[in-house]
């Protein structure tokens, strides 16, 4: 397949969009990674962003939408939770999990009986979807398990000659996934951590909210529980691997430095190339935004071996930027 790769551009997202209902694969920006969207309601366009991907078929996709509004063609009713949820918070970086329609394809949503749906929150995504007319299911844009893709680079690195095109548009502002928030429940449950916090969702909603015990836990293998269908991406299987083993340092921050060198110095005498990533201490939102990035740049410089010092998980985005990194270690964490 010969890859498109285009510039955002209002003629070229159109070219896209009509991709887009021909049952075609594009990937685009949104704030927080690129996406890789296709036809939401269409099952055999959706099967081919598993196939391009190399996803698992029981993990559902996040479907986008245009309009607020366009959340009644995938869902039958909304809470006054959810109402407000929207009004505070769309465009932007919250998927919503409600009840589907039965004309919601099961493809689209793993086989569950709920959808997780999102306004995103760039101008490039949200022409995309208007002009294709219809809710587009994009899970990021990256072969399944690699680092998420913050830059329309990273997406040819992984999908070119695999999907119909690429829209080009610059660097994602955020830079981690969106915060996913069950709302099938009386209580609301976040699935999975983003740079909308717990914090800001009770604030909004004015009751508490829950984290999901499998975004909790911590497992030798990543794989979070088995017994379920995940109810959003991230939950169930091993994510955001880069190619190099990791290591997370955690503890008191001139500890970490200090055992961060010691390792550093330690593996470069065996011979192993060794990358460092160490944020500033209280810098999360910067290291939400840069996380992917540069896990992309320490395998692209064809490091065997990654150093990455904890950040606070009791801030919010700390708490999200943490659950990326665990799983790109694949829960290898060292305590100082």
């Amino acid at each position: 397949m010969k890859t498109q790769i285009l510039e955002s551009t209002s003629e070229n997202i159109k070219k896209a969009a009509e991709i887009i209902k021909k049952g075609g694969l594009v990937a685009f920006p949104t704030e927080t990674v690129y996406g890789l969207g296709a036809d939401a309601m269409d099952p055999e366009a959706v099967k081919k962003i598993y196939e391009a991907k190399g996803r698992p078929s029981d993990n559902p996709t996040i479907v986008h939408i245009g309009r607020a509004s366009d959340i009644g063609q995938l869902t039958r009713m909304l809470s006054p939770g959810i109402v407000n949820l929207i009004e505070n918070f769309w465009p932007g970086p919250l998927t919503l999990v409600v009840n589907k329609k039965p004309k919601v394809p099961d493809v689209t949503t793993g086989g569950l009986g709920t959808v997780a749906v999102r306004m995103p929150d760039h101008p490039v995504a949200l022409e995309l979807i208007r002009n294709a007319g219809c809710p587009i299911a994009a899970p990021s844009a990256n072969i399944s398990g690699k680092p998420s893709p913050t830059t329309a680079e990273h997406v040819i690195d992984d999908l070119d000659g695999k999907v119909d095109a690429i829209l080009v548009g610059g660097m994602c502002r955020v830079g981690i996934e969106s915060t996913v928030l069950d709302m099938t429940e009386e209580k609301p449950v976040i699935l999975r951590p983003g740079i909308i916090t717990a914090d800001d969702i009770e604030a909004a909603l004015n009751k508490d909210v829950s984290v999901d015990k499998v975004v909790l836990q911590k497992t030798s293998d990543g794989q979070g529980n088995e017994e379920n269908a995940p109810k959003a991406p991230g939950m169930k299987y091993k994510h955001y691997a880069p190619d190099a083993q990791m290591l997370v340092v955690e503890g008191q921050r001139e500890k970490v430095k200090s055992e961060i060198n010691r390792l550093k110095d330690l593996n470069e005498k065996m011979g192993n190339k060794v990358g460092v990533m160490l944020f500033e201490e209280k810098a999360f939102i910067e290291a939400a935004h840069d996380f992917f990035a540069e896990l992309r740049e320490l395998d692209r410089q064809g490091v065997d071996i990654i150093l990455a010092g904890a950040l606070s998980a009791t801030d919010g985005v700390g708490f999200a930027v943490m659950n990326r990194m665990m799983k790109s270690a694949g829960y290898n964490i060292v305590k100082v």
